[in-house]
C-alpha cells in the first residue's frame, strides 16, 4: 500500500491529468507532440548528460546489469518475433516491430522519474544505463532489421548508414555519450551548466508523464486484440520474470540496482515502438494497442512489482 500512495499512484496521477487535459482539448491538438518534443530534445539530454558526467565510470559500465538486461530482452525478442511470425502469420519487418514491443519499456519518459520517486536521484543511473540500451541498441537493431527487410534491393553497407545516421542524431544517445567522454576525460563541469541541467532536467519527468496521458486520448485498443494481448503479456509479465530467473546467475549485483532492474523490465511499452512503425508504415495500429494497453495495466502491475518490493 506505501508504494501504491509514495510512488505509483503520483506518477500514474500525472499520467491521468495528461489524459483527462486531452480529453478535454486543453491544451490545443499539438500539445503532446510539443511535449514529447521538448521532452525528447530539451529536457531529458541534459539530465541524462549530467548523470553519465558526474559518475564513476565503474558504476556507468556495470557489467552485470547490462548482462541481465540484455539477455532478458534478447532472449524474449527472440521468441515474440518467432511468435508473430508462426502465429499470426506477419512479416519479417512487422515481427520484428512486435519482438520490439514485447522488450522496449518507456524507461526514458516513465522509468527515470519512477525510479527517481521510489529510490532517490543516487539511482537514477541504472533507470539510464537501461534508457540508453533501449535508445542505441534495441532501436538500432530493430532498424536495421526493418530496413533490412523493407529496402531488399539496398546492401546491408547503406542499411547500416541508414541506421547509424538516425542514431547519431538520437539527443538520448547524445547526452549520455558527451556525459560519458566529459566524465572519462575528468573535464571539470562550470556550476552554470550543472545548474541549468538540473533545472531543465527536472522538467523531464512530469512534462514526459504529461505527455504520455495526452499521447493515449484517442488511441484505438481494439485493433489486432488477440496479437497485441500476447505482446503487453510478455512485456509486463515474461520480461520481468526472465529477468527475475537470471539474477542468480549474477550474484554480485548490487540488490538496489537488481531492484531498478525488475522494475525496468516492467514498464509498458514505450513510445518508440509506435514511432518506428508509422516511419515503416508496418504494424501500427497494433503498436498503438499495445502502447495503450500496457501503459493502462502497468498501473497495476508495476504498483504490485514495487510493493513486493516493499517500497
Amino acid at each position: 500500500m506505501t508504494a501504491l500512495l509514495n510512488v505509483a499512484l503520483p506518477v500514474f496521477g500525472i499520467i491521468l491529468a495528461g489524459y483527462l487535459a486531452g480529453r478535454a482539448k486543453l491544451l490545443g491538438g499539438h500539445a503532446a507532440e510539443a511535449l514529447n518534443l521538448f521532452v525528447f530534445y530539451i529536457a531529458l539530454p541534459p539530465l541524462l548528460f549530467l548523470a553519465m558526467a558526474q559518475t564513476d565510470l565503474n558504476r556507468i559500465f556495470a557489467w552485470d546489469f547490462i548482462a541481465v538486461y540484455g539477455l532478458s530482452m534478447l532472449t524474449l525478442f527472440l521468441i515474440a518475433a518467432l511468435l508473430s511470425r508462426l502465429l499470426f502469420k506477419r512479416t519479417t519487418a512487422e515481427a520484428a516491430l512486435a519482438g520490439m514491443g514485447s522488450i522496449f519499456g518507456n524507461t526514458g519518459y516513465m522509468g527515470i522519474p519512477l525510479t527517481i520517486t521510489a529510490f532517490g536521484e543516487d539511482m537514477a543511473l541504472p533507470a539510464i544505463i537501461a534508457t540508453v540500451m533501449n535508445s542505441a541498441l534495441v532501436v538500432g537493431g530493430v532498424s536495421a532489421l526493418v530496413e533490412g527487410a523493407t529496402r531488399g534491393g539496398q546492401g546491408p553497407w547503406i542499411i547500416a548508414g541508414h541506421v547509424l545516421k538516425s542514431l547519431s542524431r538520437n539527443p538520448l544517445v547524445i547526452g549520455p555519450a558527451a556525459g560519458l567522454i566529459f566524465g572519462a576525460l575528468a573535464i571539470p563541469l562550470p556550476a552554470p551548466l550543472i545548474t541549468f541541467c538540473e533545472i531543465v532536467g527536472g522538467a523531464a519527468g512530469p512534462c514526459a508523464l504529461f505527455a504520455i496521458g495526452l499521447f493515449l486520448v484517442g488511441k484505438p485498443l481494439t485493433a489486432s486484440l488477440g496479437e497485441v494481448s500476447v505482446v503487453v503479456a510478455l512485456k509486463l509479465l515474461a520480461l520481468p520474470a526472465l529477468a527475475f530467473l537470471l539474477l542468480p546467475l549474477f550474484p554480485g549485483m548490487d540488490s538496489d540496482w537488481a531492484r531498478v532492474l525488475l522494475l525496468m523490465t516492467a514498464l509498458p511499452l514505450g513510445a518508440n515502438v509506435f514511432v518506428l512503425a508509422m516511419k515503416h508504415d508496418r504494424w501500427i495500429l497494433p503498436s498503438s494497442s499495445a502502447t495503450l494497453l500496457s501503459t493502462v495495466l502497468s498501473v497495476a502491475t508495476v504498483s504490485a512489482l514495487l510493493a513486493w518490493m516493499g517500497l
